[in-house]
């Protein structure tokens, strides 16, 4: 590697380390990823606002406070991007949508707020579909973001952007989002680790549905420990968020190791009967090898999941209209189809509808209960199909069987998001011609820190999330 790309690589904890040693300077570190993202961002789109010079003030900073002997945050002089959903002060916040292309937020948003205290420094803002809307990443105003394994494929999404930035190496960590697969999806395809913690564990503020525990936010990062690194200083309780799990999150620091023997797994392919593209299935299976010789119990089992996508709709449907019905009224030329299509699900829902699908979302919460009881994990494909072509909009069929829906080819990620429970994607393999697969492994009810730990054990017995991208300007 040239210097540029052993720094860009290097782990957020070296670096980290590395920078209190006065080993590097913050300003080294921020120079080689600010090279990094001018050589690969202009193919992959992955950071649609670059902070250049107020990257290198804080990282001059981060070098000053260093000198005068100050305490430092775990993350001090670290790169981050932000997803472009998640508010930022001063800095142009677009949600990927026309009507706000030249937003700027008057507060940042509690996420970033904490990643900034811990010593971060925020270089940018990463790509996502309008409103978060799909797992593809493309809007009318930046356009798509690409892969960086295949840039005429897909990065996934919705924090696609995240995902693909480092992939290519262009920051260390990024934060996320998660309503129906947003972290797990992109990480997947990109070769990454993307953690959906439970719902509360990262509070969420500024919030329109402050008690809503579908959406979430999080991390991603390339390697489990420094996702969880990352969650260490996210987490935790805060009195502006009425969902937030009262452990401080310093219990999710690193290190990670654990004696698995015995550990029971539950070995799913398809979640009991979704569609699954054989490329994606042939690789999830190498899995299950990876999983026994770490000493798991691993049994084939599949939770019952009757009526989650339906949940899964309702709620969505719900909360779409609820945070973007006003905009539909006075915008609906400036949104995309799909958006317009799920504001208006919501407004067809009735009181009868609503409580039908919390009684099923209640059941299907108490069966999955009983479900964990037997298996301390629940292990399946983050996606159903591989990284698809970047100009199509969502697969309309998987091996066989139509998408009614822009949404249904999500399911091995959105069954999962109704449960509330802590989940991660973590790199598993490659198909044939290279496209990366992931893992996700489920765990119980505000188990974050075990999910942590079989995820760390399974990605360093697996080794797949070593494999940079290696397609031309992007080798590294």
């Amino acid at each position: 590697m040239d210097g540029e790309s052993d720094l860009c690589f290097r782990s957020a904890a070296d670096l980290a380390r590395a920078i209190e040693a006065r080993e590097l300077t913050a300003v080294e570190v921020m120079e080689a990823h600010l090279a990094r993202i001018a050589r690969v961002n202009p193919t992959l789109n992955a950071i649609v606002t670059l902070l250049p010079d107020a990257a290198r003030r804080g990282a001059e900073a981060a070098d000053a406070a260093l000198a005068r002997g100050e305490p430092v945050g775990p993350l001090h002089g670290l790169p981050v991007a932000h997803k472009d959903l998640t508010p930022t002060r001063g800095i142009r916040t677009t949600f990927g949508s026309p009507i706000f292309r030249d937003f700027v937020p008057p507060d940042d948003a509690l996420i970033v707020e904490r990643l900034r205290a811990a010593g971060a420094i925020t270089i940018g803002k990463t790509n996502t579909p309008e409103f978060g809307a799909g797992s593809q990443t493309f809007n009318a105003v930046f356009g798509a973001t690409r892969n960086p394994y295949d840039p005429t494929k897909t990065c996934g999404g919705s924090s696609g952007g995240a995902a693909a930035a480092l992939a290519a190496g262009m920051v260390p960590l990024a934060d996320g989002s998660d309503l129906g697969g947003s972290l797990r999806n992109p990480a997947g395809f990109c070769n990454v680790v993307g953690f959906r913690p439970s719902p509360g564990r990262v509070p969420i503020w500024p919030s329109q549905a402050a008690w809503f525990p579908m959406g979430v936010q999080g991390p991603m990062a390339r390697s489990v420990a420094d996702a969880a690194l990352m969650l260490s200083v996210i987490a935790g309780p805060d009195p502006r968020a009425p969902l937030s799990l009262p452990e401080p999150g310093a219990a999710f620091r690193p290190p990670l190791d654990r004696d698995l023997g015995g550990t029971a797994v539950a070995w799913s392919r398809n979640l009991g009967g979704l569609p699954v593209d054989p490329r994606v299935a042939a690789v999830v299976e190498t899995g299950r090898a990876v999983l026994e010789r770490l000493g798991c119990r691993v049994e084939d089992a599949e939770p019952n999941l009757t009526g989650a996508a339906e949940v899964f709709q309702v709620w969505r449907a719900w909360y779409f209209e609820l945070c973007y019905g006003a905009l539909l009224d006075e915008h609906r030329h400036e949104m995309k189809d799909t958006v317009v299509w799920n504001i208006e699900e919501g407004r067809r829902l009735t009181g009868p509808r609503l409580g039908e699908a919390m009684r099923a979302w209640t059941a299907l919460l108490d069966r999955v209960r009983r479900f964990l009881e037997r298996y301390e994990y629940l292990a399946l494909p983050v996606t159903q199909v591989p990284p698809f072509d970047v100009e199509q909009p969502y697969p309309t069929e998987i091996d066989g069987v139509s998408m009614t829906t822009y949404l249904d080819w999500m399911r091995s990620c959105s069954d999962i998001s109704v449960l509330g429970l802590p989940s991660i994607a973590v790199p598993c393999g490659f198909t044939g011609d290279g496209l990366p697969v992931g893992l996700q492994i489920v765990g119980r009810q505000h188990d974050d820190l075990g999910v942590l730990q079989m995820a760390h054990a399974f990605e360093q017995a697996a080794g797949a999330g070593r494999r940079r991208p290696t397609l031309g300007e992007l080798a590294g």
